[in-house]
């Protein structure tokens, strides 16, 4: 009997989790591929790698990437640029949906919200803790607010614990019991874009080639329609 494949092992930004739950990965495994995937935030990710944990491949926001091409951390010839996310807003399922059309409505949309949950260490989280003191919210909005430490901010709609949730759209759409109201408006918005690359030492590297080729068909480019994301391929 032919020996069962290794176990490609990942270490991925949330920004893909659903079209990867939807297609990627059944899609990879369904030809033969195994895979053990480690979520979490960039920063997370940079910081785990820093401390000498490895995997096969890597998908993070491209400047992390550039970082890790920098220190020869990856094979940079098989980078990819997979996906662009744009940063929106959420509520629990059944509630109005809020003007956030201007920055101006989006501001009283922030104040007037009893909490506004959004992340201390995902991309989202630092831009919008980054853009509040920009929009003159930092106080009103934090005395509020309720930070996770990394995770789906979805999740505290469907709680109770806030009724405002921050985050790439694609994440906000992982988490059932809500509705995306829609993009933060374009003066406030900014498009980030992930990429993909095999680590240098990878204990499976075909699997990783084979896994990375998934990553821009088609099939995926649906997919990460499908989930709030656009194919930056």
């Amino acid at each position: 009997m032919p020996s069962e494949r290794p176990e490609t092992r990942l270490k991925c930004a949330l920004v893909v989790r659903g079209a990867f739950d939807a297609h990627v990965v059944p899609a990879f495994e369904a030809a033969g591929g195994r895979t053990a995937i480690h979520w979490a935030p960039t920063t997370v990710i940079m910081k785990t790698l820093a401390e000498g944990e490895t995997a096969d491949a890597v998908l993070v926001l491209s400047d992390a990437m550039d970082r890790l091409v920098a220190e020869d951390r990856v094979e940079p010839e098989s980078r990819v640029d997979v996906v662009r996310s744009r940063y929106g807003i959420a509520v629990k399922a059944g509630a109005p949906h809020p003007d956030i059309a201007t920055v101006e409505a989006l501001k009283r949309t922030l104040v007037e919200a009893r909490s506004v949950a959004y992340s201390r260490t995902g991309a989202s989280g630092i831009y919008f803790a980054g853009l509040l003191p920009r929009l003159g919210l930092a106080d009103a909005v934090n005395a509020r607010a309720t930070i996770i430490p990394q995770g789906f901010t979805a999740e505290k709609l469907v709680s109770g614990e806030a009724d405002i949730a921050v985050q790439q759209i694609s994440e906000l759409m992982v988490v059932p019991g809500i509705e995306v109201v829609g993009p933060l408006p374009d003066p406030v918005q900014e498009m980030t874009t992930f990429a993909a690359a095999i680590l240098r030492g990878a204990a499976d590297r075909d699997g990783a080639v084979r896994f990375l080729a998934g990553l821009t068909t088609p099939q995926a480019a649906e997919a990460y329609r499908t989930s709030g994301l656009e194919p930056a391929y």
